[in-house]
């Protein structure tokens, strides 16, 4: 964001958390998701994006990711419609070719989601550690200062934080292991992370608190922490 001079920190979470409900509203897979803000901070670091173009930039960057992951991918129309027809068919199209010629046609990545999905296999954890570890890798979609920590830390800090709060076994021989982080490595970013989950009622932006209340996700996002 440091070479950004028209847009800052509060429009890319804006724009995250936009994302996040139109992701919620397609019905798309998760690794869409990730793939997409992936693709946004990517371009975001080569190029300067004058406040205007952010949404047409994560709406492309969504389109691109969607036809990366999903068998069956939205199409550009549900795209314009999404935007309130902010922008044109012509105009997300040019947009989907700049952000694949600055990215080199280099999409393939492997996300937090990713490494999360395998830390929980690897470490047995429960349905409930591991939706709350997902909860937690969202919402560091959202803040730019989660960016510092790579992919594979945030995860294993995600659910090492879920197990601690529901006093499960936080981290073994075989989870260090497999993750290359030692529990003092990764206690920085879950300290992140669980600010991050504190302040979570509080933020403006509710986009992944209000997905995560549903049924489908446990409901996790109305965890009592003072009760844990």
């Amino acid at each position: 964001m440091n070479k950004q001079t028209d847009i800052n920190e509060k429009m890319r979470a804006i724009l995250v958390d936009w994302i996040v409900d139109v992701h919620a509203r397609f019905k798309l897979l998760d690794e869409t998701l990730f793939l997409t803000i992936n693709l946004i901070d990517r371009y975001l670091d080569k190029y300067e994006i004058p406040r205007q173009k952010l949404q047409l930039v994560g709406v492309s960057c969504m389109l691109i990711a969607s036809k990366y992951e999903e068998i069956y991918a939205p199409e550009i129309k549900d795209f314009v419609y999404v935007t309130d027809k902010a922008y044109s068919r012509e105009e997300i199209l040019d947009m989907e070719g700049k952000i694949l010629a600055a990215l080199e046609f280099k999409l393939t990545t492997t996300t937090s989601h990713r490494f999360l999905e395998r830390y929980a296999n690897v470490h047995d954890a429960d349905e409930r550690t591991y939706m709350l570890a997902k909860y937690l890798i969202e919402l560091s979609l959202i803040e730019c200062r989660m960016l510092k920590y790579t992919p594979s830390n945030i995860a294993g800090s995600a659910l090492y934080l879920a197990c601690k709060i529901l006093k499960k076994s936080a981290w073994d021989e075989c989870l260090a292991n497999t993750t290359q982080y030692t529990e003092q490595e990764i206690r920085p970013c879950a300290k992140d992370l669980c600010v991050l989950l504190q302040n979570a009622p509080k933020m403006s932006l509710q986009a992944i608190r209000t997905k995560f209340a549903h049924a489908k996700y446990m409901e996790i996002s109305k965890i009592q922490l003072d009760r844990y």
